[in-house]
């Protein structure tokens, strides 16, 4: 059986290049590429490929909302996601959304015609960089988390709150990065959105309005 695909990439060289690779392996047919996740969604209304082959990071319509609508509008295509960023803040809402296989661009072509073929066996097409993240979260210790207010100040996502948190514990952000398993540059955003939502100039700031709001406990120590 010859697998029907469409490939989702915003970087034209790369979204070429996966074109060129997928046409010369065996039991593969692309046919169509999409620039964004917008036209991959009409894409999959169009064509019913078998499979999409979907980046992450697009304009328009990113990769993760493009699956949700893809796998929820045409259950009969199954997405799997080729991206360069493996870290939780985008695997776990990518699998969330509905995508049953998830590789990142290291992968050769064996890989993807495997995820491919798992995929439309009704298998998970994930690598095995993947597999082990996914054993290791479910394996370690979860973090207690302290109760959250019903509804967050300034409209703060519960990610926000939690680096938030970290933040008033008095954790740096590469010890954040550790403890919740995302890059640096992925807490730096985080903490940008939160001042910027909160009207805070630096960490002192923040880590008064945790307690304030509270998103935080003081140290005992600190508690006259």
């Amino acid at each position: 059986m010859t697998a029907r695909v469409v490939v989702a990439d915003d970087q034209t060289v790369v979204r070429e290049g996966i074109v060129m690779l997928l046409g010369l392996l065996p039991g593969i047919e692309v046919v169509g590429s999409a620039g964004d996740g917008e036209e991959a969604v009409r894409l999959a209304a169009e064509l019913t490929p078998d499979v999409v082959l979907m980046d992450l990071r697009m304009p328009r319509c990113d990769g993760v909302e493009a699956t949700r609508r893809i796998r929820t509008e045409h259950p009969g295509t199954e997405v799997v996601v080729l991206t360069t960023y493996a870290d939780d803040d985008h695997l776990f809402p990518a699998l969330e959304a509905g995508a049953r296989g998830y590789l990142t661009k290291d992968a050769d072509g064996d890989e993807i015609v495997r995820a491919i073929e798992d995929v439309l066996s009704g298998e998970a097409g994930l690598s095995p960089k993947v597999q082990r993240r996914l054993l290791e979260r479910f394996a370690e210790p979860r973090r207690p988390a302290a109760a959250a207010p019903a509804e967050s100040p300034d409209g703060l996502t519960a990610r926000e709150v939690e680096v938030l948190r970290l933040v008033a514990e008095g954790l740096s952000n590469p010890e954040i990065a550790r403890s919740l398993h995302v890059s640096n540059a992925t807490v730096k955003t985080h903490i940008n959105n939160l001042f910027a939502k909160a009207g805070l100039r630096d960490r002192a700031q923040a880590i008064h309005y945790a307690y304030r709001h509270g998103l935080a406990q003081p140290p005992e120590s600190s508690i006259t």
